[in-house]
């Protein structure tokens, strides 16, 4: 028989966050859900107008809108991005900013 992995529901993780985000003074929020030696994914919450500022790129990478509406950008392109979007991140320094109260999930393959 195989082991059971744990369910998580993103959605309701996404509104737990959300309200921690609204709380704290950074207006963010995140959890790892999954962490492994190939692969990590992170469910971000960000009240409206939070920014992570530019950083560079890891090797592989998605980010899928749960809730709200996101600004993806790099140096030389932005992504508007709303729920239900999916946008494999470039492999360059970029920012995300919520321009509404917003949830993504960011998978990242690890070298």
């Amino acid at each position: 028989m195989s082991k059971r992995t744990d369910i998580i529901s993103i959605n309701a993780l996404a509104a737990e966050l959300l309200e921690e985000a609204r709380e704290h003074h950074s207006s963010r929020a995140a959890r790892t859900i999954v962490s492994g030696t190939s692969q990590r994914a992170t469910v971000i919450a960000m009240a409206e107008g939070a920014e992570l500022s530019e950083h560079e790129a890891p090797p592989a990478a998605t980010l899928h809108v749960i809730v709200g509406r996101v600004k993806l950008h790099t140096a030389q392109r932005e992504w508007r991005l709303t729920a239900d979007d999916l946008v494999p991140i470039p492999p360059e320094r970029h920012g995300l900013r919520a321009t509404t109260d917003s949830a993504v999930l960011l998978t990242v393959a690890l070298r």
